[in-house]
């Protein structure tokens, strides 16, 4: 497993791992040429799953459970600490199997306003050879980090390549609404998005949230798909490649699900920008992970300074919109273009 997850970080950070379009940039905000806003006075704040963040961002899951995943969440954990923001770690299975936990814990040194953990739901159900986590398992990852809500991640396209994959899904709706009633709980895909019947099933069950994670960002289709060509695998590298952009775009997906339930906008997150447009068509707030991957293998500092970026691009689309705070954001008018127009008309 820590060979894995090293090979993840290593292809995320050097090969083209995300399709080759943006459907973000499809998502027009409409000018306001009279703001009416003063720049300094404009609240960037949100509270999302009932915590408080200086601005509607959480760096999502990104990893845990090798020697080198303790530094990046540290890093990580340092920025998000000091910039107000949320924060999800890799999948705990790890730390539930006693494998590691110290890459994981390390966040409970900083101040995270939102923590986020995070366990397949392949994991909730047995595998072939492998038994189910138990809850009290669960119960024991969301201690590990104090945990506010516990993100069951929906990655069975990824395990679909991956020659170790966990295929076995029958069972996993159940046993995330039986966790739903014993922990906060939210839902996460891992980069093929959330379809209206999907997020429509999991909105009923006492979920706290859906994190779309739509297609655009990282294809762990195509992070398979490098790890099976360096195995000579020629099967698995094949599915890689036949899916690499398989799933729905996160702006239709975001579009969908509707709001009977607070949605988290992933999934190609590039800029500021895109975190305003994904406000502006409903999310609570937006998140993204390999945006400051490259960042986190190198200092806490080089973390904070990209997510600021990420802060004064948002702050200028709310004065571009005239919008003086999240809540106006979130009423600013947009347009749809080009292949995300074209879903919009067909799902």
């Amino acid at each position: 497993m820590k060979e894995r997850k090293a090979d993840h970080i290593e292809i995320c950070a050097n090969d083209t791992v995300a399709p080759g379009y943006c459907y973000w940039d499809d998502i027009k905000l409409v000018h306001e040429a009279l703001p009416e806003v003063n720049a300094d006075d404009i609240d960037m704040s949100a509270t999302v799953l009932g915590k408080k963040l200086k601005f509607p961002f959480i760096v999502t899951a990104i990893t845990g459970g090798f020697s080198g995943a303790e530094s990046i969440n540290a890093n990580i954990a340092e920025a998000c600490a000091e910039l107000g923001i949320g924060m999800g770690v890799g999948s705990q299975r790890a730390a539930i199997e006693k494998i590691d936990k110290k890459s994981y814990s390390v966040i409970k040194d900083y101040d995270v306003p939102l923590v986020i953990g995070n366990v397949g739901a392949p994991q909730l159900i047995a595998q072939k050879k492998k038994k189910a986590f138990t809850a009290e398992m669960i119960g024991s990852a969301i201690d590990l980090i104090s945990a506010d809500v516990m993100a069951i991640h929906l990655n069975f396209l990824q395990e679909v390549v991956q020659p170790e994959g966990d295929t076995n899904s029958l069972g996993c709706f159940d046993a995330i609404r039986d966790l739903a009633r014993k922990y906060p709980i939210m839902v996460k895909e891992t980069g093929a998005g959330i379809s209206p019947g999907t997020a429509k099933r999991l909105s009923g069950i006492g979920i706290k949230a859906i994190d779309i994670a739509g297609m655009g960002g990282t294809s762990f289709a195509a992070v398979e798909m490098y790890r099976a060509i360096e195995k000579e695998d020629e099967v698995r590298a094949r599915l890689g490649g036949t899916f690499f952009d398989w799933g729905i775009p996160a702006p239709i997906s975001l579009l969908s699900v509707g709001k009977d339930i607070p949605v988290i906008a992933s999934g190609g997150i590039l800029d500021g920008l895109h975190v305003a447009e994904s406000i502006a068509m409903g999310a609570c707030c937006a998140g993204a992970a390999n945006l400051v991957l490259k960042e986190a293998m190198i200092s806490a500092d080089t973390v904070k300074r990209k997510l600021i970026m990420i802060r004064e691009e948002l702050k200028a689309a709310m004065m571009l919109t005239g919008s003086a705070n999240i809540t106006e954001l979130a009423s600013a008018r947009y347009l749809v273009f080009g292949p995300t127009k074209e879903w919009m008309d067909q799902l």
